[in-house]
This record gives structure tokens, sequence and C-alpha cells, in this order.
């Protein structure tokens, strides 16, 4: 209807081609506009100015020849002072790019190692970009943004990925534990140590408590004592601590059998052992 009444409607975000027998006249703006149809003029077609996607798929292989899918996502728009040459000039904007895609793509990717073209996903990216831009500005299109959304090794090659880094982090594991339990023990050993001086220091001050208790027994029952020597009186205190110790013996319900010579004789002879053996201290201590 609007061509019989020759005029023609233009959407928002879209520009019209007008041409004129043939030959490109003008481009149209969004709006109405008259379309002398008998003068040889006619809509070519319209190109629209909205923010384009194109998802390209491309597969390649790395430096150390892993091959990876890549997926790249390109931004494009037309431009509308250049609307006649992004008419005219491409037949297929969306293979034109995938084009150039494919061909960055695979001389980006094969000069890096997997991983890192993980890490260099925005170099990749900077250069596809920079290339469509270069190609594409003169065919009166605006790459706006690139992006490499995705890099997909085969199933196998993420598995063995998969397996290193959990093996290395189990070493790492190993490790720490290995480490933990090495300070558990020398803690342990370390408390050990600790409670055995401390075991030490108290036999010693044990003894020492009773040397003491023997020497003021030994003085103070010489002094009351009149006529009474000193091995007297040690004499005396050996058979005490003899019985003692055989009364202890006797009483506890864990001791085993012990077989040791009793009587006075024993005893005596034991006294003798005893202080022969302090004597001999002394005397090495002399020399």
């Amino acid at each position: 209807m609007g061509n019989l009444c020759c005029c023609v409607q233009v959407d928002q975000s879209t520009v019209a081609i007008r041409e004129q027998f043939g030959k490109f006249d003008s481009v149209l703006e969004p709006g109405c506009h008259c379309m002398p149809w008998f003068a040889g003029k006619r809509v070519a077609g319209q190109l629209t100015l909205r923010l384009q996607q194109l998802d390209v798929r491309c597969e390649t292989k790395t430096k150390d020849n892993v091959f990876v899918n890549v997926v790249a996502s390109i931004q494009y728009r037309a431009l509308a002072d250049k609307a006649s040459d992004a008419f005219y000039k491409l037949s297929n904007t969306r293979s034109q790019i995938q084009a150039y895609v494919f061909d960055v793509i695979r001389a980006s990717v094969p000069k890096l190692h997997l991983d890192d073209a993980f890490e260099q996903k925005d170099e990749i990216a900077r250069a596809v970009e920079e290339e469509l831009e270069k190609a594409m500005s003169a065919y009166g299109f605006e790459i706006v943004q690139t992006l490499i959304v995705d890099i997909e090794p085969d199933e196998h090659v993420k598995r063995a990925m998969n397996e290193i880094n959990a093996a290395a982090r189990l070493r790492a594991a190993a490790n720490e534990k290995a480490e933990a339990e090495k300070i558990v023990q020398i803690k342990r050993a370390e408390g050990e140590a600790e409670a055995k001086y401390l075991s030490g220091l108290g036999i010693a001050r044990q003894r020492q408590a009773i040397v003491d208790g023997l020497r003021d027994s030994v003085l103070g029952f010489s002094v009351n004592v009149p006529g009474t020597t000193a091995k007297d009186v040690m004499d005396m205190v050996l058979i005490t601590q003899y019985f003692d110790t055989m009364k202890e013996i006797g009483a506890s319900s864990k001791a085993s059998s012990v077989f040791i010579p009793h009587g006075p004789g024993a005893v005596r002879d034991i006294a003798t052992q005893i202080r022969d053996g302090l004597l001999q201290g002394s005397s090495v201590a002399k020399h």
C-alpha cells in the first residue's frame, strides 16, 4: 500500500537503501519517505544498525600438539554513515567475519602451549579484534567487542589434566601430613625429655633428702646415746630399711617371687657391701 502511494516506512535502528533505475541513490533514515516509483526509485533493501553477535567455533591445535575447540563471540554492527558499503560490498557478512576469525585463531593458538592458551585468552581476543577491525571497517562495519568465551580440549586431555592436578594436590597433602606428624613427634620427644629431666631432678632431690635424713639421724642418735659410733647407727638404719622393704614386698598384691638371703648374717653382709661401696666412692673422689 505504501508503494502504491509512493511512500515507504523505515523502522527505528534501521536504514533503507534507495536506488534509482538500479543505481544507488541515497540512504533513508528511520521515518516515512516519498518513493515515486514512476521515477524509477525503489527500496533495494534495509540494513539494521543494531548490535549483532556471531559465535564462531574453530578447531585448531596448540604448540604441544593438543587439539582444542576455541569458541569466539564477535559483537559487531553496521555504521550508518557507511551503510552503502555495508549493503553493497559484502554479500554474506557473517561468513566473512567467520573466515577472518578462523584465520587469526589458527595463526595465534599454534604458537602457544595448552596452559598458555588458557592464560592468554585476552591476547588471542585482542588479536582477533584488531584483524577484524582492520578488515571490516572497509566494508562499513564496526567491531564492538571480541571475546574468547571457551577453550575446549579433548575429553581425554581434560581428564589427564584433572588427574595431574589431583596428583599434585595429593602430594602436597601428603607433605603437609608428614610435616604435621613430624611436629607431633618432635613435641612428644621434647615432652618426654622434659618429663625425664624433671623425674631425674625429683629422684636426685629424694636421694638428697634421704642422705640428709640419715645424717641427721646418725648425729642425733650419737648425741643422745653416749658411746655409740656412726657405724652402729648406720647398721641399725640399714636393718630398719631392710625390714621396711621386706614388709612392702610382702604387702604388695602384684609382687613377684623374690629369693634373697635372709637372716642376721645376710643383713650384716648387705651393710658391709653398702659401707664398702661408700668407702670406695670416697677414696676415688679424693684421688
